[in-house]
């Protein structure tokens, strides 16, 4: 993963990136809130729901690294999408309070962290385990794409630089580490970030086909959030598919 961004930092990413939220979301009407999001099947009420119960999800885990109890991310799928459904319809003020007291008890969770913690392993919803360190970088994740999935003036072209640096070079890296079986349309590709030189070959060959664009292109394309543009690929033709985003992490460096 990338080591040149520290955990530390990103908390304070996340502050400011939950702000962002909490002001998009401020200013919605409620019948917008009860409009689509950008993620097929939810509204805005479901997608501001999702981003405040990840955060008590991933509270849990490093209450598990704190306590060295297993406590599991979501207590089941079922479970996950019956509390999105029964938040979602709540007022405005109701989701932003929760967007932001849960970010904040997910902040001083990880603020508060004994030292020996962080390295402890935890596991996501998903069964792949990793240090309890990452779960700051997948928060970071949630709340930069959930943000884009509102639909509501807040897209791709907004996401932080730091933010960009990090989850492209990550994304790229973990795709580079897919199997075969689960590269989607990318199989065979190689993706190229133009700006930071950063790649990912999918079982490219020389003379095979190419993906390039700015890590930022690259990052909405990939994660799903835009349809590619900025993005071009060798030889002409349409943009294929990317596997769905995001990936389990290929391999952990030195905690940062």
């Amino acid at each position: 993963m990338d080591g040149v961004t520290d955990w530390r930092d990103v908390i304070e990413q996340l502050d400011a990136g939950t702000e962002r939220v909490v002001a998009t979301l401020g200013g919605l009407a409620e019948p917008d809130l009860r409009g689509p999001s950008a993620l097929p099947g939810w509204t805005r009420g479901h997608v501001a729901t999702h981003i405040a119960r990840n955060a008590d999800s991933l509270w849990n885990l490093l209450e598990w690294a704190r306590t060295g109890v297993e406590i599991p991310q979501y207590p089941s799928l079922d479970r996950r999408n019956a509390d999105l459904d029964a938040g979602a319809g709540r007022s405005a003020d109701e989701l932003v309070a929760d967007v932001r007291a849960t970010a904040a008890r997910f902040a001083e969770q990880a603020r508060t962290l004994p030292e020996d913690a962080w390295d402890a392993p935890v596991k996501a919803m998903q069964g792949w385990p990793h240090p309890a360190w990452y779960t700051v970088f997948r928060r970071w994740n949630e709340v930069e794409a959930h943000h884009a999935d509102l639909a509501a003036g807040y897209g791709p072209a907004d996401w932080p630089e730091p933010y960009v640096r990090w989850s492209s070079a990550a994304t790229l890296a973990d795709m580079a580490a897919l199997p075969a079986g689960r590269r989607g349309g990318l199989a065979g590709y190689r993706i190229t970030a133009t700006d930071s030189g950063e790649s990912a070959d999918l079982g490219w060959t020389a003379g095979g086909p190419e993906a390039s664009g700015s890590a930022r292109a690259l990052l909405g394309w990939l994660s799903g959030r835009t349809d590619g543009s900025g993005v071009h690929v060798r030889p002409d033709g349409p943009l294929p598919a990317p596997p769905p985003w995001p990936h389990e992490p290929s391999a952990f460096a030195p905690r940062p």
